[in-house]
C-alpha cells in the first residue's frame, strides 16, 4: 500500500470520526431541547391547574347552571386524569393551539403574535445601548481601577442593582415628559398615525424606515426612547460590572505584562489581547441579559402602556384568562430556553476549548 493511499485513509476515517462527532453533538443538543421544553410545558401546565381559578366559571360565568358548567367540564377534558389532560396540552402546544383568550375572544397564538414584535423591539434596543455604553463603560473601569470613571461604573451598577424599575419608569416620565416635554408619552404610537405603515418585520421603526415615512419613525422613537431608556440602564449596568470583572481579572495575567513591556500599544493590549479573551464569555453575559429583558420588562410595558407581551399577559392576569397566561408563560419560556441553547452553540463555536 503506497503512502498516499495510507494518507486517504487516514484523512477519511477522520472525517467520519468527525462527522459522527457532530451527529452525536446534535442529537444530545435536541435531546437537551426536548427535555427542557417539556419540562417547561409540565411546570406551565401543573401550576395552571393549582391555581384557584375555574376554567369553567371563567368562561361560563358564576350563574351557569349546573347542566352548562358539566357541558363546558367535558369538552374542555377537565373529566380526564391530570395526566391525560397533559398529554391532551402537549399535543396542542406542539399544533400550535394555545386555546383561546377569554379577554379577546381570539386565539392566544394570534395574540401573542400580534403583541411580541413589540417587546422583542424594545428588548433588542435596550440591548443595543446597553452594550454600546455598557462594555465600552466597564473596560475603561477596569483599566481606570479605582479612579473616576471606576466609581461611575460601580455606582451605576449598584444603583441598576438596587433601584426599582418601575420608580426609574415613573421619575422617567414626569421628568422628560410631563416636565421637559423631551420624548412622547405612554403607548407605541400616536393614533394618527397608526396603520400608516405596513407591518413587515414587528418593528416599527424598522418598517417605517422601510416604507421611507419619516414622520412614522420619528413618532415611534419618541415614544419608545423613554422605555428603551429605562431597560438600557439595567442592562448597562449588568453589562458594565461584569465586563470590569472579566477585564480587571485578564490585566492582571502574564501576557498582558509581556505585551507591555513588549513595547505594544496600550490600546493593542487593552482591546485585542485583553478585551479578546473575554469576547466569549462577554457574549454568553449579553444573551442573558438580552433574556431578561425579554421577560422582565413587564413593569415597564405596564407603566409606558407598551402594547408587548407584559401587558397582554398582566391583563389576562387580571380577567383570570389562564389560557392567556400559560400561553404567554410559555413563549416567555420558550425564548428564553431557545436564547441559553444558542448562546451554548456559539459559546462552543468561537472557543474551541469547550467542544
Amino acid at each position: 500500500m503506497s503512502t498516499v493511499t495510507l494518507i486517504d485513509r487516514m484523512r477519511a476515517a477522520s472525517a467520519r470520526r468527525g462527522g459522527v462527532r457532530v451527529t452525536l453533538a446534535l442529537a444530545r443538543w435536541l435531546a437537551m431541547l426536548a427535555i427542557t421544553f417539556t419540562g417547561l410545558l409540565a411546570i406551565t401546565f401543573f401550576i395552571g391547574r393549582k391555581i384557584p381559578i375555574d376554567p369553567v366559571l371563567a368562561i361560563l360565568g358564576d350563574r351557569a347552571s349546573a347542566s352548562a358548567y358539566a357541558a363546558a367540564r367535558l369538552r374542555l377534558g377537565l373529566d380526564k386524569p391530570l395526566i391525560d389532560q397533559f398529554f391532551i396540552y402537549a399535543r396542542d402546544v406542539l399544533h400550535g393551539n394555545l386555546g383561546i383568550s377569554l379577554l379577546t375572544a381570539n386565539p392566544v397564538i394570534d395574540d401573542i403574535r400580534r403583541v411580541f414584535p413589540a417587546t422583542l423591539e424594545l428588548a433588542t434596543l435596550s440591548t443595543f445601548i446597553g452594550i454600546a455604553i455598557g462594555v465600552p463603560l466597564g473596560v475603561a473601569a477596569a483599566v481606570k481601577h479605582n479612579r473616576l470613571v471606576d466609581h461611575i461604573a460601580r455606582v451605576i451598577g449598584l444603583a441598576g442593582s438596587s433601584v426599582p424599575v418601575f420608580w426609574l419608569a415613573l421619575m422617567g416620565l414626569l421628568l422628560f415628559y410631563a416636565r421637559l416635554h423631551w420624548v412622547s408619552g405612554p403607548g407605541r404610537i400616536d393614533p394618527v398615525f397608526d396603520g400608516m405603515v405596513d407591518t413587515r418585520t414587528g418593528s416599527l421603526l424598522v418598517d417605517s424606515l422601510l416604507a421611507g415615512e419619516w414622520d412614522v419613525f420619528q413618532n415611534a422613537f419618541s415614544h419608545i426612547a423613554l422605555p428603551a431608556g429605562v431597560l438600557a440602564f439595567y442592562s448597562i449596568a449588568y453589562l458594565s460590572r461584569m465586563t470590569r470583572s472579566f477585564m480587571l481579572e485578564q490585566l492582571s495575567q502574564e501576557y498582558v505584562t509581556t505585551a507591555r513591556a513588549k513595547g505594544l500599544p496600550e490600546r493593542r493590549v487593552i482591546w485585542r489581547h485583553a478585551f479578546g479573551n473575554i469576547a466569549v464569555p462577554l457574549l454568553t453575559v449579553i444573551a442573558l441579559a438580552y433574556s431578561y429583558l425579554l421577560e422582565g420588562s413587564v413593569l415597564t410595558e405596564i407603566v409606558f402602556a407598551w402594547p408587548g407581551i407584559g401587558s397582554y399577559l398582566t391583563g389576562a392576569l387580571l380577567n383570570a384568562d389562564m389560557n392567556a397566561v400559560l400561553g404567554s408563560t410559555l413563549v416567555i419560556g420558550a425564548t428564553f430556553i431557545a436564547l441559553n441553547l444558542l448562546t451554548d452553540a456559539l459559546y462552543r463555536v468561537f472557543d474551541p476549548r469547550a467542544r
